[in-house]
């Protein structure tokens, strides 16, 4: 497998989402369209106590989202992806790893690391860090150009409920948001989330 995966252009985009369990007449109104995506994963998450970055393994790459901005008016964030890297993994895309960690990077005694060294040797025994198992069964729609998805999750044993709203263009997203209706519910994104059901520092 190539070290490296070769992404196409990254637009970073504008995303709402909000954790519960039932979310009333803006659940119904996403439910009126046609579900354009249905999809399962198992992810692991790797929360830091340093940084707020969205830092997981997904079809075993070792995926970066950073967050960019917050608009102070609206309170949506702007998340962007910073890298994909496949194991094992090289000390250069480690290096990228522990900033996203907001972290010092530790002494490497090898220029990479299989996906079993990875955790055990350099998530495992940093009391920063913690990894929290999380699946996900997504089903997706397109409103008015935008991303809509409503999910059930698992983070660890712990069971809820997400919906969300993402596009490039915030304007977008906000109309989506007034037109299912669901202006009004928190902002709150997956680290945060699970930050706070494990009782981390957010």
């Amino acid at each position: 497998m190539e070290r490296n995966i070769i992404m196409r252009k990254i637009i970073p985009r504008w995303e709402w989402r909000t954790f519960g369990n039932k979310f009333g007449k803006g659940e119904e109104n996403i439910k009126k369209y046609e579900i354009t995506r249905v999809k399962k994963s198992d992810e692991i998450y790797i929360l830091s106590s340093k940084s707020n970055n969205n830092t997981k393994i997904r079809n075993e790459l070792m995926d970066i989202k950073s967050l960019i901005r917050i608009n102070k008016e609206t309170g949506l964030e702007q998340w962007t992806v910073l890298t994909k890297a496949s194991f094992p993994i090289h000390i250069n895309d480690i290096v990228l790893v522990y900033k996203a960690f907001g972290l010092e990077l530790p002494y490497l005694d090898k220029d990479e690391y299989s996906y079993t060294e990875y955790f055990e040797e350099l998530i495992a025994k940093n009391s920063n860090l913690k990894m929290v198992n999380v699946h996900k069964e997504r089903n997706g729609y397109m409103v008015d150009d935008a991303i809509v998805e409503i999910a059930e999750v698992k983070f660890d044993d712990f069971k809820t409920r997400t919906i969300a709203v993402e596009h490039a263009d915030m304007e977008v997203v906000l109309r989506t948001l007034k037109k299912l209706g669901l202006i009004g519910l928190k902002n709150v994104n997956y680290i945060n989330a699970m930050k706070r059901t494990f009782g981390m520092t957010y």
